[in-house]
């Protein structure tokens, strides 16, 4: 517990699971602090003639008992632990006073010096509790809880397990590349991690965080020797697993959407080895966002539709029905498909869709190098000649490029 308070307090974490806890007034004080005291297992009764829609709901689920009316003398009659937030400052002084007598620890919304206790801003990460107090400063209580939560969520702030932790390994979506498009969750498990198995879309920024112990492996540089590229990461994947060691496979956008992340997963699931799935950001609409366009827009698309463009469309391995993709209505996104896409706007044209239909592709999206090229099908081909377009880059197709930032300028931060 963090303390900053001009009188001292001592801090002290209280197990309430199955003892009676008695709340006094109904209203948004109540409102917020019950919850946590039902979490905590406590036996709530809360004597009050009205209260909130919201905490009459917790009564009607069962999760406390209501006594609807007002305070009288002896309803702290063996509790354990009172909080007192009601309007009437007489009642809560008398209130007060009786937690005095029974020896009572008492919370007093009204006024914090007649209390026997107060409530610290609190905060829950991963088995850890935060609580903060800061005398009668409750908004920099909160600052501080904040602070320490969101460091601890996302791996700023260090507090290492120093029992022995369980290893894992994680397939984790690093979002489109800027650093702070990760998920919270994948921040977290990066820096708990042993190895992180990167590929090279993936934020790699990131890497530059991590401790000097944490053994870093670029993926595309994984030796295949009779294996695949494939085969080659899931074996580097279970062969760290099999160590005891905590593994992280760092991918760009989501690990399920073109990511491969299902056949990395199912390998570790063949020899045995449970893995867990952050999720991430996909560029699919990431990216787009990031330069003003969205995939989706009243009036405009109410349908996207995704799909990779690694195989060109006169390509037998081709998996991909573009003339029924030429048919929609809805905005195409297509990923990987830089190198193909003047075949792949031939194909959509040659399938009915209309060749001045806009298009924009998007290369190096939510990075530092982000730059958006416009173009239509018929033009698309000499465009990405003419531009020096690289991959990666995100191709988004529709009407909805037309709604981007000239309208609504975007600024990366």
């Amino acid at each position: 517990m963090v303390e900053y308070a001009e009188q001292p307090a001592y801090p002290v974490g209280l197990r309430l699971s199955g003892r009676r806890v008695v709340v006094i007034g109904g209203g948004q004080v109540a409102q917020r602090r019950l919850p946590a005291l039902i979490a905590a297992g406590a036996d709530v009764t809360l004597i009050s003639p009205s209260a909130t829609a919201s905490v009459e709901a917790m009564a009607e689920a069962g999760e406390i008992r209501w006594e609807r009316r007002r305070y009288e003398e002896g309803d702290l009659a063996d509790a354990w632990y009172a909080l007192i937030a009601t309007p009437d400052t007489e009642a809560n002084t008398r209130a007060s006073a009786e937690a005095e007598r029974t020896k009572t620890w008492c919370v007093r919304a009204d006024d914090a010096e007649a209390a026997t206790a107060w409530t610290p801003a609190t905060g829950r990460i991963e088995g850890v509790t935060v609580a903060v107090l800061t005398g009668n400063d409750p908004r920099r209580s909160a600052a501080v809880r904040d602070a320490i939560v969101e460091g601890l969520r996302d791996g700023t702030l260090t507090a290492p397990q120093h029992r022995a932790r369980t290893p894992f390994v994680a397939l984790v979506g690093g979002g489109p590349g800027d650093p702070d498009l990760i998920t919270v969750r994948g921040r977290r498990l990066l820096a708990e991690a042993d190895v992180v198995i990167a590929d090279r879309l993936g934020p790699r920024d990131l890497l530059d965080e991590l401790p000097p112990h944490v053994e870093v492996i670029d993926a595309a540089k994984i030796p295949y020797g009779r294996f695949m590229a494939q085969e080659a990461i899931n074996n580097a994947l279970i062969e760290h697993a099999k160590q005891g060691k905590s593994v992280v496979r760092l991918k760009g956008g989501d690990p399920f959407v073109f990511g491969r992340g299902m056949e990395e997963a199912q390998a570790l699931a063949a020899e045995g080895i449970a893995c867990t799935v952050v999720p991430g950001i996909s560029s699919s609409i990431s990216v787009p966002g990031a330069v003003g366009i969205p995939v989706t827009h009243r009036g405009v698309a109410h349908e996207f539709t995704v799909v990779s463009g690694h195989v060109a469309p006169d390509d037998p391995r081709s998996l991909v029905d573009w003339e029924s993709l030429a048919k929609l209505r809805g905005t195409l996104v297509i990923l990987m498909g830089v190198d193909k896409i003047g075949k792949i706007a031939e194909a959509l044209v040659a399938h009915g869709k209309d060749p001045s239909t806009p298009l924009a592709l998007v290369q190096e999206g939510t990075t530092a190098a982000q730059r958006r090229v416009d173009a239509t099908l018929a033009t698309v081909a000499e465009t990405v000649v003419a531009e020096e377009v690289r991959p990666p880059a995100v191709i988004v197709i529709g009407d909805v490029v037309a709604e981007g930032p000239q309208k609504t300028p975007q600024t990366r931060h």
